[in-house]
Order: structure tokens, then C-alpha cells, then sequence
């Protein structure tokens, strides 16, 4: 593994992604034949996040993939509060577990692994990667990771109607980019982290929204842009600033 990361970070990189998903994907599937929300899943989550992380620490790679405090404090960040806004949306409609024991478990670990695995790979090992060549277009791939992992909705018939997918596309796609800049900024990974299996994990307990769906778009689109829309605006802002 360490012979082909020295070789090609970006190919290193995209091996994980691929294996991510497909064997994310086949895990899923077991844990439904086994007839036990994310069973299977939790145990590959948790080997992947393991190997991953230890296979960092063995190389001395933890100060570059931002395992380590921000370099940036957290009042330049708004103390991520935003992040907090997007993560509480969860509990917005109140708080009815979707699963029984040990659905609803397995769930949270998977879903908290699942925001370690994703934050390092993309926003690690793919950014930093694609990085040294050109900031921008790293920028740029590490936001749209969100968003392209839920464009297969408008065409899978998953129950979205497209005017849902396309929000859930732009909300994720704003998430990434936000991620990204206090990654790239604060050289922390941790934050990311931390929000990315929160946001994740915590909906195994959100109730079912009261709102119609026109009503529950417009609160999105609420989100979406007051919320997102501005923390983006005050990051590209107050970082471009300073390093003028």
C-alpha cells in the first residue's frame, strides 16, 4: 500500500474511493439479506476507518492529513457554529429513534466512521494529492464530492422527486466546499470530521417532518442559502483577506 501511495497519491487516493463504495455498496446488501440495518456495514466501516488511520500513523503522514489542532482559531471559523446550525436540522422536527436496537446502533457507528472515512479520503488523501499541482481544481473536486454522490437520485428512482435531488446536490455541494476551506485553512482535519458524522449519524434519531414537502423544500433552500450560502461567503472572504 505504501509502495503505490509513493508512487501516485491521486491513483492511491481514487483505489480508496473505489473500494469505499463498492464495498460499502456490498455491505449494505448482506446487511439487508441478514435482515439487520448496517450489520455488515459497521464491520467494514470500522476495519476501513482502522486501517486507514493506523496505516497514517505508521507512515508519519498524521500532520498532513490534519490530525492535529487547527492552526487557526476557532473564532475565525465563527467557533463553526454554522456547522452546528446544519447538524441540529436533525432534531428540528424532534427526536424518534428510526431504528430498533441494534439497527439504530450500528447505524451511529457506521454513519460516524463513514464521516472519518469520506474526510479523509476526498478531503485528505484526493485534496492534498491534487493540491501540489493545483490548489484550485483540488478545491473544486473536493466540494463537488458531496454533491456527485447524489446525482445517481434524479435517475435511480430512489423516491426524490428532481426538485429535491437538485437541492440535496447544491446543500451537499456547499458542505464540501465549506469543509474543504477550513481543512485547507485551519490544516485540521478534525472539525471536518467531527460535522461530517454528526450530521450523519444523528438522523437515525430525527423524527419524520410534519412539514408538507413544499414547506420542508423552502426550510432546504432556508438552510441552503442563509446558512451555507453565507458561512461560504464569510470563509472566501476573511481568508482571502488575510492572505493578501
Amino acid at each position: 500500500m505504501t509502495k503505490l501511495y509513493k508512487k501516485s497519491e491521486v491513483t492511491f487516493a481514487i483505489l480508496w474511493i473505489v473500494a469505499y463504495v463498492v464495498l460499502s455498496s456490498l455491505a449494505d446488501q448482506l446487511s439487508e439479506t441478514i435482515g439487520v440495518t448496517k450489520s455488515v456495514t459497521a464491520v467494514l466501516h470500522i476495519a476501513m476507518s482502522l486501517i486507514l488511520y493506523l496505516w497514517i500513523r505508521r507512515n508519519n503522514l498524521s500532520e498532513k492529513y490534519g490530525f492535529r489542532r487547527s492552526a487557526v482559531p476557532a473564532k475565525r471559523f465563527l467557533y463553526y457554529l454554522p456547522l452546528v446550525v446544519v447538524a441540529s436540522t436533525a432534531f428540528w422536527d424532534g427526536i424518534e429513534p428510526q431504528e430498533g436496537f441494534p439497527g439504530a446502533a450500528l447505524f451511529f457507528i457506521s454513519m460516524c466512521c463513514v464521516g472519518f472515512l469520506e474526510e479523509v479520503i476526498f478531503r485528505g488523501l484526493l485534496f492534498r494529492a491534487m493540491e501540489k499541482d493545483n490548489l484550485k481544481t483540488a478545491v473544486i473536486v473536493s466540494s463537488l464530492t458531496f454533491g456527485l454522490g447524489h446525482i445517481v437520485n434524479l435517475f435511480n428512482g430512489s423516491g426524490r422527486d428532481p426538485a429535491s435531488s437538485v437541492i440535496q446536490i447544491v446543500f451537499a455541494v456547499l458542505v464540501g466546499f465549506v469543509l474543504v476551506m477550513i481543512f485547507y485553512h485551519g490544516r485540521s482535519m478534525i472539525p471536518c470530521i467531527l460535522f461530517h458524522s454528526a450530521n450523519n449519524a444523528l438522523k437515525v434519531f430525527s423524527a419524520e417532518s410534519s412539514l408538507t414537502p413544499q414547506m420542508d423544500m423552502v426550510l432546504n433552500l432556508v438552510v441552503i442559502v442563509v446558512v451555507l450560502g453565507g458561512y461560504s461567503l464569510y470563509l472566501v472572504k476573511t481568508f482571502s483577506r488575510k492572505t493578501k
